[in-house]
């Protein structure tokens, strides 16, 4: 409340009263003033008068002084939030596909947060112009890359990932626009709609048989060694978690690397084409771009008014570096893991042992989570998860019944349509929320929509094949209980 909206309601609070005192004092008079002498008559109400007066003022006053006080802690609240990354331009134009990145909008989810009486908010990560959450970590990978002098674009340098498809997508986009190819490793049970995107984006695609990842020819492995064959020999690098971690090539001769320092071999060494192993799941560019990006984001968005933070986690930057700026910066702050059928996160957070139930100890399947949702869930313990594993505070297992009931529920009331690890967080949100005091705020992630499931989270055929029922009422049930 502003001084002078204050300054005038004080105002018009003491003239009504002392109006309405004088037309108590006149009717008083008209009955009193016969019996009792007129001077004293009067002196009485002018004193009841002024000390009601001054009564009404003293409230006021304190009052006023009571909002300015809080106006005062709310923007000392403001200020103590780091300096706001959503960037203010002067004008609407960005600098290419780069500048649509980030930034993306928070949307309340009025079904959920009307049942549930508490807020419901998501990152509408699906707005990025690669589709994706996955779009953050692209760009920090590519650019923490060229900024250590191990790529340079229009070169002809190809970037290499092994990914179930929204990192290859995102991997693909950004590429494109800073001048790289993309060269993407899959499994061969992941949506089909995601290599035809892939494909689209003039990406080189190999689908691999989904195997564990202590086979030499698991998809991220198969990666890792396309970068390493793609060059003459590979480029020394430091900085991160191991040297075999980071692979980078070149096909620059070993004379052009290791020879003399000369204006020839260095251009040879700089312009020769690279092949790059992005490596997402250890590479802590992933980390960094959510911890940079994503949390400051939410902050600011909300001013600080957030309780919990709901993630999935696959290569685990998401929740990692999400949560422990959150955590940094949000007292009391809870942040809490969605986990799918067949992943040992949700053990490994609430019990401590890596462990899904539908594997028995020491004879873990040699393919991938068994869940029909795509992009989130493992059984291994990432560099990108350890970094935010402390401050994961609690989790929930979803079924794959469930996550198909949420999307078709948000469809169905909110005009949303959202793929699976979306519909993952959001059942996790509404299980949270149930525990929480009326008017807290939750905030998780859309990671992507429902367009690049479509064969199959989104296939009813799919799932009827793969028994997985199809029934919305299924969350109404949750919001009930």
């Amino acid at each position: 409340m502003s001084s002078s909206s204050s300054g005038s309601t004080w105002s018009a609070g003491l003239s009504s009263a002392l109006t309405a005192i004088s037309a108590w004092n006149s009717r008083v008079w008209e009955r009193l003033g016969a019996r009792l002498p007129r001077r004293l008559t009067r002196d009485l109400l002018v004193g009841l008068a002024v000390g009601i007066a001054l009564s009404l003022s003293s409230t006021q006053v304190a009052l006023f002084f009571q909002s300015k006080r809080a106006d005062k802690r709310r923007l000392a609240a403001a200020k103590a939030l780091p300096p706001r990354p959503i960037e203010l331009r002067s004008d609407e134009i960005v600098p290419g596909v780069s500048g649509l990145i980030g930034n993306t909008p928070l949307v309340r989810i009025n079904s959920l947060s009307d049942a549930l009486g508490v807020e419901i908010l998501g990152k509408c990560e699906f707005l990025n112009p690669g589709g994706s959450v996955k779009d953050r970590v692209a760009l920090k990978v590519i650019e923490d890359a060229e900024a250590r002098g191990l790529l340079h674009p229009h070169t002809g340098s190809v970037l290499f990932e092994g990914t179930v498809g929204s990192t290859g997508i995102s991997l693909a986009t950004v590429g494109k626009a800073k001048g790289y190819e993309a060269h993407i490793i899959m499994p061969s049970d992941v949506a089909i709609d995601k290599v035809l995107v892939l494909e689209r984006l003039g990406a080189t695609v190999e689908r691999v048989p989904p195997v564990s990842i202590v086979d030499q020819n698991q998809f991220v492995n198969l990666a890792r060694r396309r970068a390493h064959e793609f060059g003459n020999v590979d480029l020394p690098t430091k900085g991160k978690t191991t040297e075999e971690d980071v692979v980078v090539s070149t096909q620059a001769t070993r004379e052009d690397v290791y020879g003399a320092p000369t204006l020839e071999h260095r251009t040879a060494y700089d312009r020769k084409p690279r092949g790059f192993f992005a490596d997402q799941f250890e590479n802590d560019a992933n980390y960094q771009a959510h911890y940079e990006g994503t949390g400051p984001e939410i902050a600011r968005q909300t001013g600080g008014h957030v309780d919990a933070f709901v993630s999935g986690a696959g290569t685990g930057g998401t929740i990692s570096g999400t949560g422990v700026y959150l955590k940094e910066n949000v007292p009391g702050i809870q942040v809490v893991l969605a986990d799918p059928e067949g992943s040992g996160l949700y053990n490994k957070v609430r019990y401590g042992v890596m462990y899904a139930p539908q594997e028995s100890e020491g004879t873990k399947r040699r393919y991938q989570v068994d869940t029909v949702v795509e992009g989130i869930g493992i059984n291994r313990i990432t560099h990108n998860f350890e970094l935010g594993e402390a401050i994961i505070d609690d989790a929930y297992r979803i079924t794959d019944v469930e996550a198909v009931a949420m999307s078709r529920y948000l469809v169905a009331h909110d005009g949303l349509f959202l793929g699976s690890s979306s519909a993952c967080n959001l059942v996790a949100s509404i299980r949270l929320a149930k525990t929480m005091p009326k008017g807290s705020r939750i905030v998780t992630i859309l990671c992507d929509s429902g367009a690049r499931h479509q064969t199959k989270f989104w296939s009813d055929e799919y799932l009827a094949n793969h028994g997985i029922a199809i029934d919305a009422g299924v969350i109404d049930k949750i919001l009930e209980e």
